[in-house]
């Protein structure tokens, strides 16, 4: 799957990745790899991601949305 998160002033994070899980505005939710579409707000909390070279990062976020569509997924956080 391909990420971007971006924040208003850049890009944070750009790449493949295996595994996203997202701080929800209902609670925390993960996407792999052929998931459904989706679009969604974030809360505040942590962003994970687990790149296919088993690489974890973690963002912290305080809020934003996520849209993933065709194993390409965008979010768009207020800061990081």
């Amino acid at each position: 799957m391909y990420l971007e998160i971006i924040t208003p002033d850049k890009k944070v994070f750009e790449g493949e990745v295996k595994l996203i899980q997202l701080p929800g505005s209902k609670g925390t939710f993960e996407i792999l790899k052929n998931h459904a579409p989706i679009i969604s707000t974030l809360g505040k909390g942590i962003i994970r991601i687990q790149e296919e070279n088993n690489t974890e990062h973690m963002f912290e976020v305080s809020g934003g949305v996520i849209e993933n569509k065709a194993n390409k997924i965008i979010v768009l956080v207020e800061s990081v």
